[in-house]
C-alpha cells in the first residue's frame, strides 16, 4: 500500500500541489500536516509511520517534506528500513524499490552509523579529558552515607510511613526503595 505524507510549513500555505501529486502516484491514504520541518513532533507524520506495515511505501513529494535535518532524515529512513517499508520521493526520484533507491537506504544507514560512532568517540574523549582533570563523571548519588544512616534510623520507627521518610530525606519513593529494596524488613 502506498501511503502519502504532505507537509507545508505555515498555515498560509496549502498542500494541494502535493496532494495531487501523491494521488497521481497511487497513494491510497494521505496524511496532511501544517508544521515546520524542523519541528520534532509532527502528529500526522507519526500517524502515517504508525499506520504503515511491512511492505508499504511511504511517498512524499520532495525529500525536504519529510525532514529538515540530516539527523531527522537518517532516523526516519533508518526506521523505515528496519520495518521493511519502502520510500519514494516524487520530485527527487528516490525509490527504494530500485537499485539506486536501495543504495540511498544504504548510504543513509552508513551515515547514521557514522554519526553514532562520532558521538561515541566524542563522548569517550570528553570522559578521558574530564577524568584527567579529576572529574569522575556520572550522576551524583541521591543519598550519601549520612542520608543512608538517617534512613535506617527512620525505617526502624514504625510511626513514620515510607513516603514520609522519603519526603524528609528529599528523595522519591523509588530512590528510597533502590537503596532499601526490602523496605523496613531490610533494617530489622
Amino acid at each position: 500500500m502506498k501511503i502519502g505524507y504532505a507537509r507545508v510549513s505555515t498555515k498560509e500555505q496549502n498542500t494541494d500541489l502535493q496532494i495531487d501529486a501523491l494521488k497521481e502516484a497511487g497513494c491510497e491514504k494521505i496524511f496532511e500536516e501544517k508544521a515546520s520541518g524542523a519541528q520534532r513532533d509532527r502528529p500526522q507524520l507519526n500517524a502515517a509511520l504508525n499506520f504503515m506495515r511491512s511492505g508499504d511505501t511511504l511517498v512524499v513529494w520532495k525529500l525536504d517534506r519529510l525532514a529538515r535535518s540530516i539527523k531527522q532524515l537518517v532516523d526516519t529512513i533508518d526506521d523505515l528500513k528496519e520495518r521493511k517499508i519502502s520510500f519514494l520521493t516524487i520530485k527527487d526520484n528516490i525509490d527504494t524499490n530500485t537499485a539506486a533507491g536501495k543504495l540511498f537506504f544504504h548510504i543513509f544507514g552508513s551515515l547514521a552509523e557514522f554519526e553514532r560512532e562520532v558521538i561515541k568517540e566524542r563522548t569517550m574523549a570528553g570522559l578521558v579529558a574530564a577524568r584527567a582533570k579529576g572529574n569522575v563523571g556520572g550522576r551524583k548519588r541521591a543519598m550519601n552515607t549520612d542520608d543512608l544512616e538517617a534512613a535506617k534510623t527512620m525505617l526502624m520507627n514504625d510511626k513514620l510511613s515510607i513516603s514520609q521518610i522519603a519526603k524528609r530525606l528529599g528523595v522519591s519513593l523509588a530512590t528510597l526503595y533502590r537503596y532499601f529494596p526490602g523496605g523496613r524488613s531490610e533494617i530489622n
